[in-house]
Formats: structure tokens, sequence, C-alpha cells
């Protein structure tokens, strides 16, 4: 059964669309991640246009988010006030990446861009995630295991210092703000929710807990998200609707088995299976950017 995208000018197969939802959504509720960042690049290899798969696919991030948080809530699994201070930076960013969007779209640049940025976030934020992993397993063979729940840095001393309980720190507000707009700026450029750099940042550089993050980073991607659709299709008019609302149903439902999924996962597993698809998303999308394509073809005066 095929349907046609107005926006996307072109038809697809429905089922197709619901079964990649729902795979994302499941992503979303096992690694705390919105999905966008294997989302956008599956809708280009269909034949979706950057652009829209961008706009589009946060709005499909929104739905799994939103069912993805709401099983981590009633775990206790959701650091509200930390998630608070992520968002206040998360709509900053969110708004000015969607400026530089519409900047790019106007230059034609924007679908080098996009690539270049799942090229290159993709394969550090993976291979720092792997090295960790496999620090992680070096130091249990030799026996010298963490004493503390969360490593201090001198960065958590700067100014505005904050207590937030659910995740046991006491560290500077400026961390978490900088954090969310990081991530609402890949959210608005990428398609994305900022998870996959939302994650590995709350765990590394704000020493969160890693079953607080998952929820928690849910919690951030649901409004920032939110704004970066809203403002897409007010802007650049690339949000494709019944696109999104098919991924949205899929998503929903996949995130509630994700989540199930994730509570019965070693961290260390979750971890590692997170990483590595990082990276072969990363190999991936650089084999695009090199490889000669199905039909090339030349400008000639």
């Amino acid at each position: 059964m095929t349907i046609y995208l107005p926006i996307a000018e072109q038809a697809v197969d429905v089922w197709l669309l619901l079964a990649v939802g729902g795979g994302i959504g499941m992503l979303s509720g096992i690694f705390g991640v919105g999905g966008g960042f294997l989302l956008t690049p599956l809708l280009i290899m269909m034949g979706i246009p950057p652009s829209v798969a961008v706009a589009s696919g946060a709005n499909q991030v929104l739905g799994s988010s939103v069912s993805g948080v709401l099983a981590h809530w009633r775990r206790r699994n959701v650091d509200v006030k930390m998630g608070s201070y992520l968002l206040a930076g998360g709509v900053v960013g969110s708004s000015a990446g969607v400026w530089l969007f519409a900047q790019l779209k106007k230059l034609g640049q924007i679908d080098l861009v996009i690539n270049l940025c799942y090229v290159g976030l993709l394969g550090v934020v993976g291979g720092l995630m792997l090295a960790e992993v496999v620090n992680a397993a070096r130091r249990r063979r030799t026996g010298r295991l963490p004493g503390k729940r969360h490593s201090h840095h001198r960065w958590h001393a700067l100014p505005f210092r904050q207590r937030f309980p659910r995740s046991g720190l006491y560290i500077s507000a400026i961390l978490p703000v900088a954090v969310g707009a990081f991530g609402g700026l890949l959210a608005a450029i990428m398609g994305v929710g900022g998870g996959f750099v939302l994650v590995p940042l709350m765990i590394y550089l704000l020493g969160m807990p890693t079953a607080v993050v998952v929820g928690t980073s849910l919690f951030q991607i649901i409004f920032v998200t939110a704004n970066v659709t809203l403002l897409h299709a007010v802007t650049t008019h690339t949000v494709d609707v019944p696109l999104a609302l098919i991924m949205l149903a899929g998503g929903a439902v996949g995130a509630q088995f994700g989540a199930r999924l994730g509570a019965r996962l070693s961290w260390d597993r979750v971890r590692l299976a997170l990483a590595l698809v990082f990276l072969a998303m990363c190999a991936q999308m650089a084999w695009g950017l090199v490889a000669t394509p199905d039909d090339p073809f030349t400008l000639v005066r």
C-alpha cells in the first residue's frame, strides 16, 4: 500500500514507513536517544529529499520520545530539574539552528552540511564511547574498579552551582544549559533529537548515572523537537505531515517495547551496542560522500 507525500513529492510504501518508525522508536526506548541519527539517513536512502527528511524526522522523534519518557517516568528514571536546565539551552540552540538551516538552504549547501555533520559527529562520539567501554572492561579485569558513583571534574566547580538530587550531583548550571544548547543546534540542522550526543555528554561531562540519563534525555528531547518542528514548518516549509504521522504511529509503539527491553539489558552492553551503531552509520555516510553515484551527470557548456 502506497501513499503520496506532498512535500517530498513522491509515493512511498506505508508499511515500510511504519516499520522504520517502529524500529527508531525501539531505539529511543532502549538508548534514550530520539533515533534521528538513524532515521534521517534511512529516509534519504529511501529517496526523501534531505531537507524534508530532517524537518519531518524531527516530528517523528518527538512522538517516540513522548512514548519512551512515559515508560521511564514510571521507573523514576527522569531527573526533571536537570532536564529543565537542558531544555532551557535546547530551546535557544534549536531556534538558532533553524535560522542557520534556512540560510544554508538558500545557499544550496544544506545537503552537504547534513552529511558532513553526520560523518564527523557519529565518528567522534562512537569512537569515544567504544574507547570508554573497552577501558571499563580492562579495569574490571585488573580489579581496578572506580570507587565513586561518578567522577568530579574541574568544570563542575564553575559558577552557579546547583544540586540535582535525583542524579546525585552538585555542579554548575552552566554545564547542562551548554549541553542542551548544543543538542538543540544539532536537532535543527540534522533532524535528530540530539540524544546521540546528549547521552554521552550527560554521562561523561555532567557525570550523571546512566539509568537516569536515558529518561532525562528523552524528557528534554520532547520539547526541543517540538520547537524544531514548529519553526521548520513556519520558516522552511519542509515538514511533510503524512510522512511524519505514519512514522509517528510506528515510533510510539516501538518506544514502549524498547523501554521494556532496555530495562533488562546490561548498561555496558547498551553502551557497546550504541557505539557500534554510531560507527556503522558513520561509515555508511562517509561512503556515500566519496562513492560514485548510480546516476552521475555533468553540466557542459
